[in-house]
């Protein structure tokens, strides 16, 4: 029988390929510059001929939270019988029943996360249940009977690095060297990559671009006295004289190229890095809509920030061109080992990054709303896995395998959950664990992240061919390609 709970795998290398090796020389070029991107991309961002927005637009929001998430406590059960069994086990860590946000009568959100209770009340908010990387679907019985190196089993449960590359690789393999975001808009020949604010991601990662990486408003986007008055000065004309030189070999003319299109990408789009925080000035309505979370001339929390700068990119999708868009943002902190709860389980560590995920995506929702696009830009979650279901004796959670995740907006088929709630039973049919001292309980996913995927790339655009390309486990579950939770 195989022990449930082998070590982690060490935190090796993926493998570089010759086409990547180019691409990140190329993205190189990015370093003249306060944020860097994925300058391999930057040629199709400045294709001619590219056409405005238009009513087909559509785009993907990834906010991945790292660390691991404990979805136990941001997707609790709130019917009377199984939030007894959940109070039992989870001791000091459980949250008080009466305290939830109603997601109807049988589920409720961690009350740090009531600023979304509008948006479910919208039907524009779907929780996604117990989900987590799988090859196939999985029973208790065949994962204590698959051998080492077994395609069964997700490569290093429980390492935080190795999942949360199978997370953002929709894979079981922890030497996949691309993302599903960036296979997909591969696929799809998207006129840009994926777009990250949360930095390099393996989520945007395709066969030859790299994900395009931005940072957060007043962060000083472009080249120093680059543009400046007057508008041609001797710096800049030196400058431009030697982009224009004619180089003596294809890779020193692929470097030149790709740092005139950097130039040319950052005239345009330089100033939605810049921010004021009077909503008055902002006739978009997201400023306005990230009004509660400013203060100090500046938007708090880093993940607020991040989402402020989708917000304003949806809305200045003609200048930055393309009708299908990915996103990627982050926050981190959810390693809550210790003390993941103050003087209750009403505050604490996990509370306060819960209310910066539930206040972040309520400004974020608020914007959308306020430019006419609500329906056409959803927003989900990842982590790197769940937690233990029972805590440990430092009032903490340790590293699991199926969660519980959120997905958002006009075109989500809210008001409703979807997958299956774990059984809350240690040892029960749905925790890896068998003896006696495997107390914890660590959920085998019931949903697959292929699955998870599948359904928001199919209302992006994804056929059904591509998205066995974009997500080859994906055959592996028949005919539950699609989990319902997006409006045709």
């Amino acid at each position: 029988m195989r022990h449930p709970f082998r070590p982690s795998a060490a935190d090796h290398p993926t493998p570089v390929s010759r086409r990547r090796l180019l691409g990140w020389g190329s993205a190189a070029v990015g370093s003249a510059f306060s944020g860097a991107f994925g300058a391999s991309a930057l040629g199709t961002l400045l294709s001619p001929g590219v056409a405005a927005a238009t009513d087909d637009y559509k785009a993907l929001v990834c906010l991945f939270m790292f660390g691991g998430n404990d979805g136990m406590n941001m997707v609790t059960p709130r019917d009377a019988t199984r939030h007894a069994r959940y109070a039992a086990v989870r001791g000091p860590l459980a949250l008080p029943r009466a305290s939830l946000v109603g997601l109807g009568t049988d589920y409720g959100l961690h009350p740090s996360m009531a600023a979304l209770a509008p948006v479910w009340a919208a039907g524009a908010l779907a929780p996604v249940l117990n989900v987590g990387p799988l090859f196939a679907p999985l029973t208790k019985a065949a994962y204590h009977a698959a051998a080492q190196g077994d395609p069964l089993l997700p490569d290093s449960l429980f390492s935080h690095s190795d999942q949360q590359l199978l997370w953002q690789a929709a894979s079981t393999d922890a030497m996949e060297r691309t993302g599903w975001g960036g296979r997909a808009a591969q696929l799809l020949g998207t006129t840009n990559p994926v777009i990250s604010f949360g930095g390099n991601a393996h989520f945007g990662l395709a066969d030859t671009v790299a994900p395009w990486v931005l940072p957060e408003p007043d962060s000083g986007f472009g080249v120093n006295g680059y543009y400046r008055d007057p508008p041609v000065d001797a710096r800049r004309a030196a400058l431009d004289a030697i982009m224009r030189e004619a180089q003596k070999s294809p890779m020193a003319e692929a470097y030149a190229r790709t740092q005139r299109e950097a130039f040319e990408l950052e005239s345009r789009l330089a100033g939605l890095f810049d921010f004021n925080p009077d909503p008055a000035a902002d006739p978009s309505g997201v400023t306005q809509a990230f009004a509660p979370l400013i203060s100090g001339g500046t938007i708090n929390g880093g993940l607020a920030r991040q989402l402020y700068q989708v917000a304003r990119f949806v809305g200045a999708r003609a200048k930055v061109r393309g009708t299908r868009q990915i996103f990627f943002v982050q926050i981190g902190g959810f390693d809550n080992h210790a003390n993941q709860i103050g003087g209750s389980a009403l505050d604490g560590t996990h509370a306060a990054l819960m209310a910066q995920v539930g206040n972040g995506m309520a400004a974020f929702w608020r914007a959308l709303q306020a430019q006419g696009v609500a329906d056409r830009v959803t927003l989900f979650t990842q982590s790197d896995f769940g937690r233990t279901f029972a805590p440990n004796q430092s009032a903490g959670t340790d590293h699991a395998w199926g969660n519980q995740q959120l997905v958002m907006g006009a075109a989500v088929a809210g008001g409703a959950t979807y997958g299956r709630y774990p059984e809350l039973a240690i040892r029960g049919p749905d925790d890896v664990g068998l003896a006696d001292w495997e107390r914890e309980g660590r959920w085998i996913p019931s949903t697959s992240v292929d699955q998870y995927a599948a359904t928001l790339l199919r209302w992006w655009g994804l056929s059904e061919t591509q998205l066995d390309l974009a997500l080859p486990n994906l055959r592996n579950f028949g005919s539950a390609r699609n989990l319902g939770f997006m409006r045709a």
